[in-house]
């Protein structure tokens, strides 16, 4: 089993790779069909937030050991204008860019840890993991 995948992510394009990398992780750690679906689609929002705002950045999806059980850890950094209020980006509806507003809130929604690091000037590092069945 892969224990890291690291996804480039600098044209539209690349979100399918980091969507599909995120899938196959998933998959091996025994999420169900949902979960998988769920874990592509933050990572789908992630990713797209970067080709939206950043230019370019990567998503990094790791294998982490906590409490003696896997988690899935996905990483979305990149080194764009940063995230002035991150408290109102995770708000419902709001949006900077002009979309619905659903991305960061609902990839918050669908994992069991959201964690979201913002310098502006410097960039933004978004942090989401989920446990893994214990069954695997």
């Amino acid at each position: 089993m892969a224990a890291e995948m690291v996804v480039r992510v600098a044209h539209p394009d690349d979100i399918v790779a980091a969507r599909q990398a995120g899938r196959e992780l998933a998959s091996q750690l025994g999420f169900s069909l949902t979960d998988v679906t769920m874990i592509a689609t933050a990572i789908s929002e992630v990713a797209r937030n970067i080709t939206s705002y950043a230019d370019h950045g990567e998503i990094r999806l790791s294998i982490v050991q906590r409490a003696g059980r896997s988690m899935l850890e996905v990483k979305a950094v990149d080194s764009g204008p940063g995230i002035a209020n991150t408290d109102q980006a995770l708000q419902d509806g709001y949006s900077s860019g002009g979309g619905l507003g659903l991305g960061l809130p609902g990839a918050r929604r669908v994992m069991d840890e959201f964690i979201i690091d913002s310098i502006v000037g410097q960039g933004t590092t978004v942090t989401m993991r989920m446990w893994a069945p214990r069954h695997a």
